[in-house]
């Protein structure tokens, strides 16, 4: 049983250091000579925080090449556009070409590249199809923003994230799985559930500024001024929702018991994290992360 996350928080003045910074408390020679799976954030060509900022993929990239893996690839579905045309508007396909890491656009894969998920008790009506990259890879990393979401996620962090690793579509078969998804009383559970099928060794939170209301793609501008680091997906996510509350929030975030929101619920009931607030010790990098610390503490200690 673990008895405790190491959640780490560094100032985000200079986004790559403290990108750096929170990778520093991660044993990274793992990675060596390893297929590593990326998972940004690009439902959308909007600007962060709607998406993953470009400097925050390239120093996340920048640390897992200085490890030298056999592969990186970054694999992205789109939600809010084409996927390839939201890579290259925001700069990602040339990134990609000018630091060496491969991308896989994952609408544009054949029906093979896709992994059917059944199981009892998901929430899902006819389970749904995994992009083969996050479940092939030996490690998977993500990076992930800080926002509400005003579609019925109520959050969008890491667990969130996950949605773009799985198909609105495959190939000869006539159902949409985001429409199921979006129109479903179930939504959050089902989000969870996503999480269950494929590991996280890494998760880098870019809370450098985020939507307190609204999101994905717009909405009310916070600027916490961190960069959050951790392995588990749902210590990650319950810092995030004290962060949101810590600035003030949707009701939907913050009320109640952190842990009892449903995505969070549900991501325990299926043992894909940590199950209680007192798990996750945080670890301020910094001056500026000490008063963001205290912040998050202060939520944490109320659930």
């Amino acid at each position: 049983m673990v008895e405790h996350i190491d959640i780490f928080i560094a100032d985000a003045a200079d986004r790559f250091a403290g990108v750096e910074s929170v990778l520093g408390g991660f044993d990274h020679s793992v990675l060596a000579g390893s297929s590593v799976a990326v998972k940004a954030n690009y439902n959308s060509a909007d600007p962060f925080p709607a998406s993953t900022h470009i400097e925050t993929l390239d120093a996340l990239c920048t640390a897992i090449a200085d490890e030298k893996p056999e592969k990186i690839t970054l694999a992205e579905r789109s939600g809010g556009g084409e996927t390839r045309d939201v890579l290259a508007q925001l700069g990602i396909l040339a990134l990609a070409k000018d630091r060496g890491f491969a991308i896989t656009v994952l609408d544009e894969m054949e029906r093979n590249g896709w992994l059917e998920i059944q199981a009892p008790g998901l929430h899902w009506d006819r389970g749904f199809f995994m992009a083969a990259p996050f479940m092939r890879s030996d490690h998977v990393v993500q990076t992930c923003c800080l926002k509400t979401h005003r579609y019925g996620g109520h959050f969008t962090l890491s667990l969130k994230n996950a949605v773009g690793c799985i198909a609105r579509r495959v190939q000869n078969l006539n159902y949409d799985f985001m429409n199921e998804l979006h129109t479903s009383p179930h939504q959050r559970s089902m989000i969870a559930e996503i999480n269950k099928f494929f590991r996280t060794d890494l998760i880098v939170l870019d809370a450098t500024e985020g939507f307190a209301s609204g999101g994905p793609d717009k909405g009310k501008l916070i600027s916490p001024g961190v960069i959050i680091g951790g392995s588990d997906r749902v210590a990650i996510d319950a810092v995030g929702v004290a962060l949101l509350r810590s600035f003030g929030t949707v009701p939907d975030v913050a009320e109640g018991r952190i842990f009892d929101q449903e995505q969070i619920a549900r991501a325990v009931e299926l043992g894909i994290g940590i199950s209680s607030a007192k798990a996750i010790r945080l670890v301020p990098l910094d001056p500026k992360a000490e008063e963001i610390t205290a912040k998050v503490q202060e939520q944490l200690d109320k659930d």
